[in-house]
């Protein structure tokens, strides 16, 4: 276990030729949008250009139609409307996506026994309005949105693509997710169109394809110029999610919590850390590194240490210092 001063972050080395070659014919090209309520870049390493810019277009186009049907921000998203119908006696029909997302999510909470639980969505409504307001929650409010959580209350019918929430007024978030799998779906597009070098960026979390030409791999580096101690690695055809950050953090009643909550206590976590979780695709990553932050490093790293092709690093602020924990390969 190695102890460090500075913070934990996710950093790609992209020098200015990374983007154009001495000719000033594009090398890597880079597109952006928004998406998801946060920044989603691409960058390819394609010769045609005009492939290039179809792929990445149609890529982009698959994260929209997805935002449309994971958002719940959007009340016509089809999350908020399966959460609109919670306490339905009838289950409700949803698409391909939602079903196996909602499959997965259910999958990573029974393994955690709740650290990951997609129905806290009355807790994170909750304590945005109290980052908001900068006042901590009320025990009888926190006691009363997790009544309406609890991943048990969500089942699945798999014949029949059906999900049914028990409660009255759940609300699902699928923000420890959602991201991953669309970053896994923009790269099944652009394999479709034979477009096999790429890096594809959903709001933090990457997810790397072949290495681009002449290279062994995507240079990644886990603390940047600022953090040299900490690992650099290259890297191709994974995916690299980040949970937790050591700086978002906020002071209420003389206590400091994380933007992130323990479904299970209902309160921001209190122990400043952060994830990063390398694994073979987004969706498990991001998943992953959202569980194992609420589980801990004392859980979470044998819980990751099980999982075929996944690596972890666990940082953990106290005082003015930092401990950094890796999973053993």
């Amino acid at each position: 276990m190695k102890i460090f001063s500075l913070l934990l972050f996710i950093f790609l080395i992209l020098k200015s030729s990374l983007y154009a070659n001495e000719k000033g014919n594009p090398e890597y090209r880079k597109y952006s949008q928004t998406c998801m309520g946060t920044k989603f870049n691409l960058l390819i390493d394609e010769q045609n250009i005009l492939l290039s810019n179809t792929a990445a277009q149609s890529a982009f186009k698959e994260a929209h139609r997805l935002d449309k049907i994971l958002s719940d921000y959007n009340s016509d998203s089809e999350l908020s409307i399966l959460s609109q119908n919670s306490g339905s006696p009838t289950s409700f029909s949803v698409s391909d996506d939602l079903f196996h997302i909602l499959a997965c999510s259910q999958e990573l909470a029974i393994e955690t026994e709740g650290a990951f639980d997609i129905t806290i969505g009355p807790l994170s409504r909750l304590w945005r309005i109290a980052r908001f307001k900068k006042v901590l929650p009320t025990n009888e409010k926190r006691s009363n949105a997790q009544e309406r959580m609890g991943y048990q209350n969500l089942k699945l019918d798999y014949t029949h693509k059906k999900a049914l929430l028990l409660k009255n007024e759940m609300v699902l978030d699928l923000g420890g997710i959602a991201k991953g799998y669309a970053a896994d779906r923009m790269l099944t597009i652009l394999m479709e169109h034979n477009v096999t070098r790429f890096l594809i960026d959903a709001g933090g979390d990457l997810l790397l394809g072949n290495p681009p030409r002449g290279k062994a791999g995507w240079k990644i580096s886990i603390g940047g110029k600022k953090h040299p101690d900490l690992p650099n690695l290259v890297l191709a055809n994974v995916a690299i999610a980040t949970s937790g950050d050591l700086e978002q953090s906020i002071t209420l009643a003389g206590n400091t919590y994380s933007h992130l909550i323990n479904p299970k206590t209902g309160i921001g976590l209190t122990t400043m850390a952060q994830v990063t979780v390398i694994a073979p695709n987004a969706t498990q990553a991001d998943s992953l590194a959202s569980a194992s932050l609420v589980l801990g490093s004392k859980e979470g790293i044998p819980f990751l240490e099980k999982k075929p092709g996944v690596r972890a690093f666990f940082l953990e602020q106290k005082g003015n210092e930092t401990i950094l924990q890796e999973t053993k390969e």
